[in-house]
């Protein structure tokens, strides 16, 4: 297998020198907020976002205010993606079914899906405000028919965005807090005098919020480790370097450590993209940020075959992989680890974050190994029952139980079983031997 790396990244070991800082910050400020609450939470407001107002949480009021400044073709647009979202969610979640089958005369099982009872959606927006995240998280909680969402989102230039606001109220948010970071994230897990705990923890964010995440789950649940953006690109010579430059820039301008690889099988493209992004990036607005993504983060992998560039990608479990190619159904039949796929020249990672109706929530750092994104399901829970409905069933499941119970050495359990058959069986067993 020949891969060659015509760009690297920063090494393994620098990388991880960087997430153990962000570790130990986050496990102070954490312990900080569970020992002082509300004083600790406002605190680090007035610290990282130079914010402190008389109520974190927004009144109805001060919501209809905020929605009344924004625009009427943003209302707009905002309520076309709502509707995309919502669809493919609401798709997603009739595709879910409870269940209740006979398995032998008079033995019911069966499962249920039930919703998490609150969940606390996280909504980033102090660099770039991300109004789509409020349809992501927010709305798609709403479809499943979670009873209490709690939306946070920091300020934006010292205020709370009008567009945010409008996007967490309209997908059916029904607490809003103005608070970002680690404290919105302590503050919803942990809870404070004024905010009640949730149960879930959703959103994607900055390393520090995808940390938090990390070190609160088991006291809450998460989606899944949604940390800083990263995204891929596989092409061949079906496109060029001006449209592959610019979906790797598009993406690295979330951050400073926001990964974006090329894989390709040609070397003119690799070496045209390379060129395309630095005259690209004399023209981005957001160079600052894409440039130090880009140096740092920033990858092109040149292999030889396209079954090397599938085991690439694969390994590298982006979270969000362009495909372009003359092959893009071949990578969706054998891809298996990432985020979300975006097929084809036409569509782009873009379309994903904002508009199209998939959800934009997507693991990172591998995880889509194991997890796909945030969807409907995640915030289902599929609970199953049991029950015997004749004497006749009792007695025979019963006596395989009690059985199999002595086989383990567990004769309380034997005798859950065994009382059944006693009753239901009129057999008499005797205590803590094997029902025949």
């Amino acid at each position: 297998m020949a891969v060659t790396y015509l760009k690297r990244g920063k090494p393994s070991e620098e990388r991880s020198q960087d997430d153990r800082r962000v570790r130990e910050t986050v496990e102070t400020i954490l312990a900080d907020i569970e020992a002082r609450g509300d004083v600790a939470v406002r605190e680090l407001s007035e610290k990282f976002d130079r914010y402190s107002p008389p109520a974190f949480r927004l009144s109805l009021s001060e919501i209809e205010a905020l929605m009344s400044r924004v625009s009427t073709r943003d209302m707009e647009d905002i309520r076309f993606a709502q509707t995309q979202v919502r669809n493919f969610a609401q798709a997603q979640r009739n595709s879910m079914t409870d269940i209740e089958i006979e398995t032998l005369p008079g033995v019911i099982l069966g499962h249920r899906n039930i919703p998490v009872q609150s969940v606390g959606c996280y909504v980033p927006g102090g660099k770039f405000p991300m109004v789509a995240s409020a349809h992501m998280s927010v709305l798609t909680a709403s479809v499943a028919g979670v009873p209490r969402i709690a939306a946070a989102t920091p300020p934006f230039k010292g205020e709370p965005n009008p567009a945010v606001i409008a996007a967490m109220h309209l997908g059916g948010a029904h607490e809003i807090y103005v608070l970002g970071g680690i404290q919105a994230i302590g503050a919803l897990a942990i809870g404070t005098q004024t905010i009640a705990p949730v149960d879930m923890l959703v959103g994607p964010g900055n390393a520090f919020v995808a940390e938090a995440k990390r070190q609160l789950y088991g006291r809450v649940g998460i989606d899944l480790f949604a940390g800083p953006t990263e995204t891929m690109v596989i092409a061949d010579d079906t496109v060029d370097g001006e449209i592959c430059a610019t979906d790797l820039l598009g993406q690295a301008e979330h951050g400073y450590n926001s990964p974006a690889v090329l894989i390709t099988n040609s070397r003119r493209l690799a070496e045209d993209t390379l060129a395309e992004i630095d005259r690209l990036l004399a023209l981005l607005p957001t160079a600052d940020t894409a440039t130090r993504s880009w140096a740092d983060y920033g990858e092109v992998i040149l292999c030889d075959t396209h079954e090397e560039m599938l085991q690439v990608a694969n390994d590298i479990a982006s979270e969000h992989v362009q495909v372009m190619t003359d092959r893009d159904d071949w990578y969706l039949a054998n891809m298996h680890s990432y985020g979300a796929l975006f097929l084809g020249p036409r569509t782009n990672v873009a379309n994903g974050d904002k508009v199209i109706g998939t959800n934009h929530t997507l693991p990172t750092h591998k995880a889509g190994r194991y997890t796909g994104g945030l969807w409907v399901g995640k915030f289902l829970k599929t609970h199953s029952y049991q029950k015997i409905t004749t004497d006749e069933a009792a007695a025979t499941i019963g006596a395989y139980g009690s059985r199999l119970c002595l086989l383990e050495g567990f004769v309380g359990h034997a005798e859950q079983c065994n009382v059944r058959v006693r009753r239901y069986g009129h057999k008499n067993v005797p205590y803590g031997e094997a029902a025949e």
